[in-house]
């Protein structure tokens, strides 16, 4: 199914801050190999993209910090086809960067746009998924974004409500009819139970030509910035012209600057066995875990009278813990975070008020 048409874009440059303390700035968690699988969530990423679309036709975005970590990670690419970002300016400024990039190369592309950091257990499902959806594209021109079955009313995800669409090209494709991103406990119970909202992946899929007409129309300083360097994608120019469009483009992201926006965004309703790993409570549904529900990575833990817990350390570390439930335990990078797995969306304020009261060494 590699077709030469076809283009992905990998998303790399996030921080992932509540992924701290094994998350820092320096060296993020798409690098990390937290399932212990020997892959790190990249290279998982890269290899399942793989099916969808040639080697070289896969663009990883990242900042400029981590263009040596992609390269030593995926040994398999060029340089060329690392974009790096001067300065974090949210998904749309990359997205658009990479779409005047793959512009330049190929005007009749289709293309697959995915986070670096997702967790996907089912391949073969996930492939077929995005076949539909490139077919979709292909068919209407509508832009396209999967979503996922939600398994609890999960505060931290965004959410999208769909109804039946006439032109699908297959029963799981539905129409959008709006986004939430992030709603309260009550909202999120009040959208399991209605059966037409659908967890919102983050994994988006277009024909170039359907979001760069998106762009025109919703964001349209940003399409001219980019636009501003045809020409220059490819070529010795080309750093110069992006570190001076960044330092100017709006942050922003492409769920806020275009997909709420758009009128012509459709779903696919999918289960690939998909998770963000957003969270330490999130990579705890893919640990193994003990007969009281504890989750442990770590080769020298002990436990009494613990229940429903994470814990994270060091393979050598000695950890005795005792009487806790429901808690996150992690220590990474000589620093220890406990914290219970309920306050787990406050560990990235914590990161910033660590940020404030101690600087960057433990971020």
């Amino acid at each position: 199914m590699a077709n030469e048409n076809n283009y992905c874009i990998i998303m790399a440059g996030g921080v992932g801050s509540r992924f701290w303390p094994m998350s820092r700035t320096t060296f993020p968690k798409q690098f990390h190999d937290i399932l212990g699988t020997g892959q790190t969530l990249i290279q998982m990423t890269f290899e399942r993209l793989l099916k969808i679309c040639p080697r070289e036709n896969i663009l990883i975005v990242t900042n400029v910090n981590y263009k040596k970590l992609v390269l030593e990670q995926l040994p398999g690419i060029s340089e060329d086809q690392v974009l790096t970002e001067p300065y974090m300016r949210n998904t749309a400024p990359c997205i658009a960067y990479a779409n005047f990039r793959i512009q330049a190369q190929n005007p009749n592309a289709s293309i697959v746009v995915a986070p670096s950091d997702h967790l996907i257990t089912k391949e073969d499902e996930f492939v077929k998924t995005i076949e539909i959806a490139l077919e979709q594209t292909r068919e209407t021109g509508n832009l396209m974004t999967l979503g996922i079955k939600p398994s609890r009313p999960d505060t931290g995800y965004g959410y999208i409500q769909f109804e039946d669409f006439e032109e699908a090209v297959d029963d799981r494709v539905k129409e959008v009819v709006t986004f939430t991103e992030k709603p309260d406990i009550t909202l999120a119970k009040n959208f399991l139970a209605s059966g037409d909202f659908y967890w919102n992946s983050g994994i988006f899929v277009w024909t170039l030509e359907a979001i760069q007409r998106s762009f025109s129309k919703h964001l349209p300083d940003i399409y001219e910035a980019f636009q501003a360097g045809m020409g220059k994608y490819n070529t010795s120019d080309e750093e110069e012209f992006i570190t001076n469009t960044y330092s100017t483009c709006e942050n922003i992201s492409i769920d806020y600057g275009v997909m709420e926006k758009a009128k012509n965004v459709n779903v696919v309703l999918s289960d690939f066995g998909w998770s963000d790993l957003g969270t330490w409570g999130s990579l705890y549904t893919h640990v193994p875990q003990d007969d009281h529900k504890n989750a442990v990575i770590g080769k020298n833990v002990m436990l009494y009278n613990c229940v429903n817990n994470m814990v994270n350390v060091p393979k050598e570390k000695l950890v005795v813990l005792q009487g806790l439930n429901g808690y996150i335990v992690v220590e990474s990078n000589d620093t220890l975070l406990v914290c219970k797995k309920e306050d787990e969306q406050k560990i990235k304020t914590m990161v910033q008020d660590i940020k404030i009261e101690k600087g960057d060494k433990y971020v």
